[in-house]
């Protein structure tokens, strides 16, 4: 049984479907020396600490309208950083009932978190190539929640919360949950595709690959960056210093490393 957002059914007990958001992103960078790539690194660290990371998470769960019950987080050595928060379903109201509607969510103005059955998580991976100066920052979000609060509210502000060249995007409905008359709900909203929740202007950014299992209710998106620029991938230094060589050089590794990512296989023989 499929519902729309306006079909409403009386449940038989507590709403057991379970809808899971992973949200995969990268950040690519070009750093030419040692001293640079520790430069990178620990700026990133900075700007993605455990703290920080915390307050994104928390903003995640106002906007898919839960409860914080618990925090964990964690900076790691040499870098990288956890967070995770259990959450509980807040209240059903009318913005409950339009969060299933197939529209962006909202960006707020302003790390392991935990809920009744339901969690959201982040763990940050900074990494480098060993020899051709290229450095990757990689953050992966799990959104996990039970009964009636939907994690694809908040996907629209995790895109804006990252400095993102690739993104993969992963929804599924796992479970079920029945009717008063017994009947199992395998689902219980429409969707065709993770795009319909990513606002118009963002989707002019970036090439976009749909790959779908919808009898399966699993949802698969992945975008990259449509424009390049290399000044913005150069740390600390622009592409003026450069020769015309080591420019084409660079962008053929930049452009390469995100190629791979997107379709994730090795395309060049390193």
């Amino acid at each position: 049984m499929n519902l729309t957002p306006k079909q409403i059914v009386q449940l038989h007990g507590f709403n057991n479907l379970t809808k899971s958001l992973s949200f995969n992103m990268y950040d690519i960078c070009y750093t030419k020396t040692r001293e640079e790539r520790e430069a990178y690194l620990a700026y990133i660290d900075e700007q993605y600490n455990a703290e920080r990371l915390t307050n994104i998470l928390s903003n995640v769960t106002d906007i898919i309208g839960a409860h914080i019950l618990n925090v964990a987080k964690q900076d790691f050595e040499p870098q990288g950083a956890s967070v995770t928060i259990l959450v509980s379903e807040a209240p059903v109201d009318e913005k409950q009932v339009e969060a299933f509607e197939e529209s962006p969510g909202p960006i707020p103005g302003s790390v392991v978190a935990q809920l009744d059955k339901s969690h959201i998580t982040v763990h940050t991976y900074p990494e480098f190539h060993p020899d051709e100066g290229i450095s990757t920052f990689r953050a992966d979000v799990d959104v996990s929640t039970c009964g009636e609060i939907s994690p694809l509210k908040a996907l629209n502000y995790l895109i804006h919360s990252f400095e993102t060249d690739v993104m993969t995007m992963d929804y599924r409905v796992r479970g079920f949950t029945r009717d008063v008359n017994g009947h199992k709900i395998f689902i219980d909203h429409e969707i065709n595709s993770i795009q319909n929740y990513i606002p118009d202007e963002v989707k002019k950014l970036y090439d976009m690959i749909d790959v779908n299992v919808y009898q399966e209710n699993i949802f698969h998106t992945k975008c990259k960056l449509k424009q390049f620029d290399l000044d913005n991938y150069l740390f600390g230094y622009s592409k003026k210093s450069l020769s015309t060589e080591e420019q084409i050089s660079i962008t053929d590794k930049l452009i390469g490393e995100m190629e791979e990512i997107f379709y994730g296989k090795n395309m060049i023989n390193h």
